[in-house]
């Protein structure tokens, strides 16, 4: 048993250890630029597509979601009369 785990456990150190790193082009620059322009628009909505998407996503959440919050305060606070 003890055998076993001390092979697992040099078996794991080795498959960590030599991994072959993936080599990916930094483009924390370009970001950079592009983040720190001064073009009028707010930095949320500065990365493109995707941001405005995610942006307008969430506003129509949040405004759904409050709405029917209020719709759900007004229900509890005025009950229907039982006959």
């Amino acid at each position: 048993m003890l055998r076993n785990l001390l092979a697992l456990r040099q078996i794991a150190q080795r498959t960590i250890s030599t991994t072959s790193r993936r080599h990916f082009e930094n483009k924390v620059p370009e970001k950079q630029k592009l983040f720190q322009e001064d073009n009028g628009m707010p930095v949320h909505l500065k990365g493109g597509a995707s941001d405005a998407l995610l942006y307008r996503a969430t506003m129509a959440l949040t405004v759904g979601g409050t709405a029917y919050a209020l719709y759900l305060l007004a229900m509890a606070a005025f009950p229907k009369k039982q006959n």
